[in-house]
């Protein structure tokens, strides 16, 4: 698995511009709902929130990678959305998030195992500090795609 085979242009936005953890989701959930990923938004929002409840998901360098394992999860998807400013997240180095990387997965053992997957795939790239400040820096969906192939 790649990450430019998961990866869709429909579900990366480079201009966010939110003051709030809630509104940066919301704006994503939404974004997952129109192009056919979820098919219930609050549905899917309670099941991140309860996630966000166990512990950080901000994982230093301003990127947090939220993820919900729902039943309302139609098809696997990765949404990457750049928020113009830094908004209060808990993490692991106490900043705050630019950009949000959320995980949508189903909640079958075959969900839980693509979302170990995607979260080693991500992980690793999301550890190089080349690809954070070419992600940092994106200001369209193709750089933000082309920031993973570092």
């Amino acid at each position: 698995m790649e990450i430019s085979e998961i990866l869709d242009k429909n579900i990366i936005e480079t201009n966010l511009n939110v003051a709030t953890k809630e509104e940066a989701i919301e704006h994503i959930v939404a974004s997952l709902k129109t192009n056919d990923y979820i098919s219930e938004e609050k549905a899917f929002a309670q099941d991140i929130y309860n996630r966000e409840k166990e512990g950080k998901t901000g994982i230093g360098n301003y990127i947090a990678i939220p993820h919900g394992k729902s039943s309302v999860v139609d098809k696997v998807g990765v949404a990457i959305f750049i928020n113009k400013q830094e908004i209060p997240w808990e993490s692991i180095d106490e900043h705050g998030v630019k950009v949000i990387v959320l995980f949508a997965v189903g909640d079958s053992n075959e969900g839980a195992e693509q979302h170990l997957k995607l979260l080693a795939l991500f992980a690793k790239k999301l550890g190089n500090e080349k690809v954070v400040q070419n992600l940092l820096a994106a200001n369209t969906a193709d750089e933000v795609i082309a920031s993973f192939a570092q």
